[in-house]
């Protein structure tokens, strides 16, 4: 079977559709379901609104971080400057044990 042919519907068949339904239901509850099939879509709609507007926000938070100015010092005056900071944290602590 096609799925074109189940997407061409006659007059004909809606009218059978449509007369089991207000077989099936009453003219009193097709309201109230039409009612709440659109409280559903509307909720469905405002759900994937806000997810997509979760994942837009977090492609933004992922943006590489812009490159920080430099101080004027190179890396290996840093890492000599660190290193000093580090031998006398540990000549420190090793005075308080003594």
């Amino acid at each position: 079977m096609n799925i074109y042919t189940l997407a061409m519907l006659g007059w004909m068949e809606i009218s059978v559709i449509v007369f089991a339904v207000l077989l099936l239901f009453g003219a009193k509850k097709l309201p109230e379901l039409a009612r709440g099939m659109g409280k559903g879509i509307r909720e469905f709609k405002r759900a994937s609104s806000d997810i997509r507007y979760e994942l837009e926000r977090a492609d933004e938070h992922e943006d590489p971080p812009h490159p920080q100015p430099q101080s004027g010092r190179t890396s290996r005056e840093k890492s000599a400057e660190a290193g000093a900071e580090g031998e006398a944290k540990n000549q420190a602590s090793s005075q308080d044990k003594a």
